[in-house]
């Protein structure tokens, strides 16, 4: 029977002990994750100190060990995550940016060939609402990789939303100033995005094991429409994987919500 400290010890400790009592009982990494239905990965991680399991994760990892769960401890002893007001307005967010920068598109078009239908600080404020929608909804996916840990996704998270304030500053220069027009510099920003939308790509298949093909699908998407921006040759083609990406990814966002709201372990395989 184990001790109910193991349940309360932090990491490094705990992971050093699964893997004492893992060892000892002469199992693989792989065994183990057959019998509590984690993944290779998250057991590496426990293992290592780099993540802090939830209860009822070392409760599966103690009984898969052949050891007695004590289910002695108070429910306030795992850490409740409750979903972050962030994720919230981020889902808002993400919808008003979907529509938004549909209109967004169209008018950059208008202005670039001459034929602008509005002033040019009418459509700065509608480039401020897209740009702002956009950062709030890729914030919440940083705030989703506390609890769905993804370096490669949140380091690619970060440089979009630098990119987004850079180009967004570029052109309210363009839209206010005599210096330059947006269509002096529209292929290289596009580019510059396709670029970052192949990085996130990349950042999300790195959840395809624990989403399996909906990550899969949004990231292939994701770089699809990266490349298409990217070499300049299918720039409007591009919106078609860009959009189905986007719907992917404000349901799994949801998705990943609600698991928190249910107070799921982030650890566990999808």
């Amino acid at each position: 029977m184990v001790n109910q400290n193991l349940y309360v010890m932090k990491q490094p400790e705990l992971g050093k002990k699964i893997s004492e009592l893992r060892k000892a009982k002469g199992m693989t990494q792989e065994e183990l994750v057959e019998k509590c239905n984690l993944n290779v990965r998250t057991v590496q991680r426990i293992e290592a100190g780099e993540v802090t399991p939830r209860s009822y994760t070392v409760k599966a990892l103690f009984e898969a060990l052949g050891h007695t769960w004590q289910n002695q401890i108070e429910e306030e002893t795992s850490e409740t995550k409750k979903p972050s007001p962030i994720l919230y307005a981020a889902v808002g967010a993400s919808i008003l940016y979907f529509f938004l920068s549909m209109f967004e598109i169209g008018l950059e078009t208008e202005f670039i060939s001459g034929e602008a239908s509005i002033s040019a600080g009418a459509f700065a404020w509608i480039k401020t609402g897209s740009y702002l929608f956009y950062v709030i909804f890729l914030f919440g996916w940083l705030k989703l990789t506390d609890s769905f840990p993804n370096g490669i996704l949140k380091l690619s998270l970060w440089v979009m939303i630098g990119a987004n304030v850079i180009w967004y500053l570029v052109d309210l220069l363009a839209l206010f100033t005599d210096s330059f027009s947006l269509g002096d510099y529209y292929m290289i920003k596009v580019s510059s995005f396709g670029f970052m939308y192949v990085f996130l790509g990349l950042g999300y298949l790195g959840y395809k094991k624990q989403f399996s093909y909906v990550a899969t699908s949004m990231g292939c998407l994701l770089i699809l429409a990266g490349v298409l921006m990217f070499s300049g040759i299918g720039v409007f083609l591009a919106l078609i994987p860009w959009t189905l990406a986007e719907i992917v990814q404000i349901g799994l966002m949801i998705y990943l919500i609600q698991k928190i709201g249910r107070n799921s372990s982030p650890d566990l395989a999808y």
